[in-house]
């Protein structure tokens, strides 16, 4: 009987267009500690394909199979955890959905009240940032989720641990995902606070070249035909993406830093206002997994430039006296400091 492949999601390779988008993410591929992506735009711009896009193309983790918080070896496995089965396989990058109504327990885990009811006993049942470990949190419309859910994943998100305790229980497991999430502006904004704790931030829009315009319609049309197909013409593409963001892993601790990049960031944070020093180690390990990507040993002003809008757009002050969006006045100061 002939196998019947399962259509994947879009590849990452075959999205046209909103390039800020698509790097900012692959940088995250490469270093996690970035921070996490948040995209902003109108809706049907790619932003939910672009990300289930890139973890399909990722390479597979190896996880404990019966571990539920994805431990690369059986020593990590949380001792809360019964295993099953600890034999090590490969698992696809995780990519976890976080809808809006979901309550906190069901994020962070809670009492297994089954276990508790029929057994007696005091177990844990773990959560959605358990199955996030090692892969991508997704949430969409994040400007609309409580404020209390946003502070805490990103305070999970920065410690990489998820600590919970309930009725007695304390418990602890690994938390490290890359977080993403997008939304409408004109549906609400998010805190300064809260923007600030993302890495980079993107803005997307529609497309308003007509021929971009087909390319996206052409495309999508072919997926929606036969996705199988589609995926297999674009494998090649996806995989060559996939061995240049293996080799930046490997080439990222490598990459030097000159002093003189280093008083850029710091001129550039200073020229723009930007509060604390976030934004200097956040545009510093963006440029630094550009210059990996693009296979150069030390990060140059052109790595800056190039990722300074996603790095610091999003942690400017309000200047009533200057109506300019936030993207132009980082291109504008980035011009003035950098040249």
């Amino acid at each position: 009987m002939k196998d019947v492949m399962e259509p994947g999601p879009f590849p990452f390779s075959a999205i046209v267009g909103q390039e800020e988008m698509k790097r900012a993410m692959i940088m995250t591929a490469i270093d996690g500690g970035i921070g996490g992506v948040l995209v902003f735009g109108d809706r049907g711009t790619g932003k939910s394909t672009a990300v289930r896009g890139l973890a399909a193309l990722l390479p597979p983790i190896e996880a404990v199979s019966g571990c539920p918080v994805n431990s690369r070896y059986v020593s990590d496995v949380p001792d809360w955890v019964v295993l099953k089965d600890d034999v090590l396989a490969m698992k696809p990058t995780p990519v976890i959905d976080l809808p809006l109504g979901a309550t906190e327990d069901r994020v962070v885990g809670a009492l297994d009240i089954e276990k508790a009811l029929t057994k007696g006993e005091k177990a844990f049942e773990p959560g959605l940032l358990a199955r996030a470990n090692r892969g991508y949190l997704y949430i969409d419309e994040v400007n609309l989720l409580d404020d209390h859910l946003v502070d805490l994943l990103l305070d999970v998100a920065q410690s990489g641990k998820n600590v919970v305790e309930r009725e007695g229980l304390s418990i602890r497991h690994s938390a490290k995902f890359v977080l993403v999430g997008s939304g409408n502006p004109e549906e609400g904004e998010l805190r300064p606070q809260l923007l600030d704790r993302f890495g980079l931030s993107v803005e997307v829009s529609s497309p308003t070249d007509i021929d971009v315009r087909i390319d996206v319609i052409r495309r999508r049309d072919a997926y929606d035909r036969d996705p199988v197909a589609f995926g297999a013409s674009w494998a090649s593409s996806d995989a060559d993406l996939r061995a240049q963001i293996v080799d930046a892993r490997a080439r990222l601790a490598t990459v030097e830093a000159s002093d003189e990049i280093l008083r850029d960031c710091a001129a550039l944070c200073v020229a723009l206002g930007s509060d604390g020093l976030r934004g200097e180690l956040t545009l510093l390990r963006a440029a630094r997994a550009l210059a990996a990507f693009e296979s150069e040993p030390s990060v140059m002003r052109a790595h800056l430039k190039a990722v300074a809008p996603s790095a610091l757009r999003h942690r400017l002050r309000r200047d009533p006296l200057d109506d300019a969006g936030s993207t132009t006045r980082v291109e504008r100061v980035v011009e003035e400091v950098l040249g």
